[in-house]
């Protein structure tokens, strides 16, 4: 009996999410001088932190992206962006961000946590679809071009919102973010545009209008979370669905907003991003054997 018990113990430790304590590599930014928006800000990032560990970022005016690469032999050549979400007035870095790229790379995707511009702080003179999508694209558009560097496909970039970051992430999926070819920055003339995207609990659901240009999508939500989004979410399978793209909807009975990818959760919605992978290699996005 013990013998069970102590099995049990080390599969769940195994197959736990990945902690935000694990070490971060140095954040790159954007852009080498002022971010496009940004001229005449100042002050510094305010980085807050809960109780139990976890990071919350205002006041950003330096976009940037922390990468979380593999380790060498593992990499799968998949690439995703990671954007946390926080309503546009604060990014949620550690269960919307660090940990969900930490499981990423555990298992051979390598992933950018993005850092943007907050449109609803207070005070705030950015825009959702101005700087903060700026940011979101200019972030595809580095790994991308920076894909050989890293490791990576060009080809099988994808991206991850989370809420308020799921309204960027299916922004750049539908929107024309083709590069510019005669752009002096060799980081603009590559596209901004996703190869896939997962949209867990995006916010503004009813933006979110497909077409078959549309990069495929993985949806997840919980039953009680908001209307707009408990049942919004629903509807945007069926848009996809009728627009001919692929779609996979996953909607847990409980979870409520903003769940995340935390160790602590041991409901069946702390196991929607096992089910993202899973995704991925049906796709055959992910070519190697698990």
């Amino acid at each position: 009996m013990l013998t069970r018990t102590l099995m049990l113990v080390l599969a769940l430790a195994l197959s736990a999410p990945a902690r935000a304590q694990e070490p971060r590599a140095a954040e790159i930014p954007l852009w080498s001088g002022v971010a496009p928006g940004s001229e005449g800000k100042s002050g510094d990032e305010v980085v807050e932190t809960s109780a139990s560990g976890e990071r919350r970022v205002t006041n950003v005016h330096r976009p940037s992206i922390t990468p979380y690469l593999p380790a060498p032999g593992t990499a799968t050549g998949v690439a995703v962006l990671v954007i946390p979400g926080g309503g546009h007035r604060q990014l949620v870095m550690t269960h919307e961000g660090d940990n969900p790229a930490a499981w990423l790379r555990q298992r051979g995707i390598a992933a950018f946590v993005l850092k943007h511009r907050l449109a609803r702080e207070p005070g705030s003179t950015y825009r959702i679809d101005v700087e903060a999508l700026a940011d979101a694209a200019r972030a595809m558009r580095t790994i991308r071009a920076r894909a050989t560097e890293w490791g990576i496909d060009p080809a099988r970039i994808g991206a991850m919102g989370f809420s308020a970051g799921g309204e960027l992430v299916a922004m750049a999926s539908i929107r024309d973010m083709a590069g510019d070819p005669a752009a002096a920055d060799p980081i603009d003339r590559v596209s901004a545009r996703p190869d896939f995207q997962a949209l867990i609990y995006p916010g503004r659901s009813g933006d979110i209008v497909p077409d078959a240009r549309t990069a495929p999508a993985f949806l997840a939500a919980a039953y009680d979370d908001r209307q707009d989004i408990a049942e919004g979410l629903a509807e945007v399978y069926l848009r996809f669905k009728r627009a001919g793209v692929p779609a996979e909807l996953h909607m847990y009975g409980s979870g409520g907003h903003g769940f995340g990818v935390r160790a602590t959760t041991t409901r069946p919605v702390g196991a929607w991003i096992d089910r993202f992978e899973e995704w991925l290699r049906d796709r055959k996005v992910i070519r190697t054997s698990p």
